[in-house]
């Protein structure tokens, strides 16, 4: 797994500030007031740093933003950086800050000095080190170098290194799942994929992996036929962290399809390589145990994914297929491209017969709909719970991660009626991503508050985000994360 970037927190020493090398930053107000640490790299620089917070190009600098002072003369630094940034900044500025400095620094040391009154520089830290996230596994040429350290210069290093701990589970497992949303489908197979949260054992997490034996006795009938055209072996990973007392467990689910070429009802060749991020819900799900677990929260969680490959071989399903669910119900399979659900809904109701979880998400990258809907900025949020949905919502907003809740009613459900089955896989190209949520939600059992996350739009972005480079984002984990924290872990 990539390693984010070592963070440590040390006691501020100004009379070390002259021979630190790589980058070198400290934290200014608006009004450009200096504390002790900018104050003494002021001296160092000559004058220089008094002179840019005075500048246009300071006035001009949004909350978060950096000014930076190439080769200052009399330090061995490289760079000083001036963050604009109030002591009492919120954590997401302080954040967005952080990620500022990570792509300023590249591959250098930062140091960051902060002032006793400064706030979230635990916040800071983190986002330095989520924006500083490189997959290159498959580069060749030079060996590819640690990431250099990050270290925060503050009175109160004592502090903040305790709440270190916590961010840095978080950014363990964004770093997970975006190693596994990233990674090839010739890689990261169906088995592999297992293969790798069977790791979560270190953390002390049970990892249990169904074969294509057991799911057939247990009724997967609608996940088995998405990978039937595949010679990858389709599975469900079941994954039990006990943190809490004898209660219920809180269930998360996730869409794990490693490749998706829509089988029969193939999809276009452009951009068909993007289809190696079909496994974002369950990449995702993967991170947040990683961290749930790393952290050691005081909560029962279990999350399943269920792993398939939807390819278009002579064995593979085909539009007009009846297919019979776990739960009973038949589904008629009008395009074999909107697999996601048939794999969720089997996965979602053995958890549910097995578990009898006190809540559930599922995720999944499941509609394009959800994209012409929210673009790449929000995940689409369903729900048959209003407290569950506003507690997601509340934990996306403090995290910063878009999320925007989406309706759901009994009208949809007109578009999922088959002639033949019980229901439709698909309800046209009218509020597509609405219809596949409907669908899901008839395998969510009576009393089960229950969310569902279309993060096609943010699991993987082309351009990438404020605190993630192009591809895989990780968004979702450090949400679930909260989530958990504040609804399942008592004081949380």
């Amino acid at each position: 797994m990539t390693q984010p970037a070592p963070v440590t927190f040390a006691d501020l020493d100004l009379d070390t500030l002259a021979t630190v090398e790589g980058v070198v930053a400290c934290l200014i107000p608006e009004a450009g007031t200096l504390d002790a640490g900018a104050k003494r790299l002021n001296r160092l620089t000559k004058g220089a740093v008094a002179r840019a917070v005075e500048s246009p190009a300071w006035g001009k600098l949004s909350e978060g933003g950096v000014l930076e002072i190439g080769f200052p003369v009399g330090m061995e630094a490289t760079c000083v950086a001036l963050v604009r940034l109030d002591r009492k900044a919120s954590g997401g500025d302080a954040m967005s800050a952080g990620a500022a400095l990570a792509k300023l620094r590249g591959t250098r040391a930062l140091a960051v000095t902060a002032s006793a009154a400064q706030k979230s520089v635990t916040e800071l830290a983190l986002g330095a080190a989520l924006r500083g996230y490189d997959f290159n596994d498959h580069m060749t040429g030079e060996d590819k170098p640690a990431a250099a350290p990050i270290t925060v210069l503050t009175p109160k290093f004592e502090e903040a290194q305790a709440a270190w701990t916590d961010a840095a589970a978080q950014a363990e497992g964004v770093f997970l799942t975006r190693d596994l949303v990233n990674e090839p489908s010739n890689v990261l197979t169906t088995t592999e994929f297992a293969n790798r949260l069977e790791k979560l054992r270190d953390l002390g997490v049970e990892v249990e992996v169904l074969e294509e034996e057991a799911l057939a006795e247990l009724g997967m009938r609608c996940l088995l036929a998405v990978g039937q055209g595949s010679v990858s072996p389709s599975k469900v990973v079941v994954m039990q962290w006990n943190g809490g007392g004898d209660e219920a467990p809180f269930a998360l689910i996730g869409k794990g399809v490693v490749f998706d070429t829509g089988g029969i009802s193939l999809k276009p060749a452009a951009g068909m390589e993007d289809m190696t991020m079909d496994m974002g819900g369950a990449g995702t799900v993967a991170g947040a145990m990683h961290t749930i677990a790393k952290r050691k929260a005081r909560a029962n969680v279990v999350a399943l994914v269920g792993l398939v490959e939807n390819m278009p071989d002579g064995n593979a399903i085909r539009p007009g297929d009846v297919v019979a669910s776990m739960k009973g119900d038949t589904v008629e399979i009008i395009n074999t491209d909107a697999e996601g659900r048939l794999v969720l809904c089997d996965v979602m109701w053995y958890a549910q017969e097995r578990f009898k979880p006190t809540g559930m998400v599922d995720l999944a990258t499941l509609t394009g709909a959800i994209i012409i809907g929210l673009g790449h900025e929000n995940a689409g949020v369903f729900s048959n719970d209003d407290t569950l949905a506003g507690d997601f919502l509340a934990a996306a907003q403090a995290e910063r991660e878009g999320a925007w809740r989406m309706p759901l009613g009994a009208a949809y459900d007109k578009q999922l009626k088959s002639r033949v089955a019980d229901m439709k896989n698909v309800g046209g190209r009218p509020a597509g991503s609405i219809t596949a949520a409907q669908f899901l939600l008839r395998f969510v059992q009576d009393g089960t508050p229950w969310i569902h996350l279309d993060i096609a739009g943010t699991a993987s972005v082309a351009k990438g985000t404020d605190l993630s480079p192009a591809g895989a984002t990780g968004w979702g984990v450090r949400a679930l994360d909260r989530l958990i924290r504040d609804r399942c872990e008592p004081n949380g």
